[in-house]
Parts: C-alpha cells; structure tokens; sequence
C-alpha cells in the first residue's frame, strides 16, 4: 500500500485539517485520562503529519508498517522515534499514556481476528490510567458500493488524477485506486488496491472491552467517522 504514492501522500490528503483533528484529540484526551505521563504512540502514523502538532503536547512515538511512507515521518519530525511494525504484532519497550490509531487505519487489519490481534496488542501498550484512541473505518451498512470516486491536483509542475470505484466482498471493502500523475520529466500510470474489513460498532466495541478497557464513544469524531475512546483501569 502506498507503495508508489508515497511521495504523493500529503498532496493527496492535503485537504485534511491535522492541527484542528489534533486539537480536537486533546480536547477527547483530557477528560478520560488519569495517568500523569506524556508518553503517546501513533500507530498508523503514515508521514507524520497529526504527531507535527502531538509532539507539542506528548513525548511522542509512531509506528507503521510501511518503510516508504516512514521516511517522510522521520523528515517531518527528525527528533522522534519511529518504528517499522505491524499494527496487530509489535512489541516497544515501555507503556504509554495514550495510544492512537488515527485516520480509520484500523480497518487495514480486515478480518475480525485480527482486529481483536491489533486491539489486544496495542492496549498491552497502555499505562494504568491512559487511553486508547481509534478512529474506526465504515461500518458495513455505511460502505457505499459500486460508487466511483475522483480527486485531483493541479500545479504548475504537478498534475495528478486519482480515479476508483468501491467495491465489496462480504465484510471487505476494497477499492482499486488508479493514479495518473504527470510531472516535467515523465508521466506515469499505476494502480494500487487497498482492503479493509467493514467492523460493526458493536464488534469495535466489543474487542476494546475484551481487550480490559472501559469504552466511551465520541459519534462526531475527527472526520465524522466517529472515535473510540477506551480507558485502561488504574491498577
């Protein structure tokens, strides 16, 4: 995933607000936490962009399973860690106050094993008292199929087109994302195929809770899509 687009990434997703998402996530954190460090792991944190404004905030970490889109994270913010990890198996030193996995990442996990893998693995990383933030994906009756999906970038030297139709398979979604790109020294056609699982909020749910965390939901959350928030208790 990302594979070729990386260097495309933040052009593509430009249209996203990350200091208002940011603030909004400190104003979702202060309420529900009650350990007293400022420790945060970003998993899924592609290139970085929300931890530019959480590193003001927490000593930050991120985590991500792919390697291209890690090394504009460590551009963007050469004083933090990052980790190259799988999001439902990974082991860092240490627990944090809050663990986030932003931007509906979770739903790269697709099946409903791996979703409790990942949960199970990244509530381990929680201190007594921290938090567990997840910005969920769409919810099967709220993945529109067999609809068509454009976006488009217009520079001087750039010009982008990325064009898919959605599509599903039982509970997967997946989506062929075919990119036009057109530069000064070339232009170049490639397509790549991103699929995530389509999670009931009760089935969310249901793994924060067996994973030990006492579960709040925001219905708003950063982009719409909603918020789970879950608290592990003090010991």
């Amino acid at each position: 995933m990302y594979s070729q687009s990386s260097k495309y990434y933040d052009l593509i997703y430009g249209y996203k607000n990350y200091q208002a998402e940011t603030e909004y996530l400190l104003e979702i954190i202060r309420p529900h936490i009650s350990s007293q460090g400022k420790r945060l792991l970003d998993v899924a944190c592609g290139t970085g962009r929300h931890i530019e404004y959480l590193k003001q905030y927490f000593e930050v970490e991120g985590l991500d399973i792919n390697e291209e889109i890690l090394a504009f994270a460590r551009r963007r913010n050469p004083e933090i860690r990052f980790h190259l990890g799988d999001m439902t198996n990974f082991s860092l030193d240490g627990s944090f106050d809050v663990v986030t996995c932003l931007f509906s990442s979770i739903g790269y996990v697709k099946t409903l094993e791996n979703l409790h893998r990942a949960i199970q693995c990244m509530a381990r990383h929680v201190q007594p008292g921290g938090l567990l933030i997840i910005e969920p994906w769409f919810t099967p009756e709220n993945w529109h199929a067999d609809t068509v999906h454009s976006m488009f970038i217009d520079e001087p030297d750039l010009k982008l087109a990325r064009i898919n139709t959605s599509k599903a398979e039982g509970r997967l979604s997946y989506f062929d994302l075919h990119h036009l790109v057109g530069t000064p020294q070339d232009t170049e056609y490639f397509v790549e195929r991103h699929e995530m699982g389509l999670f009931e909020t009760q089935e969310m749910d249901d793994a924060l809770v067996q994973a030990g965390l006492q579960v709040s939901y925001d219905p708003r959350g950063l982009t719409e899509r909603g918020l789970f928030i879950g608290r592990k208790d003090q010991k």
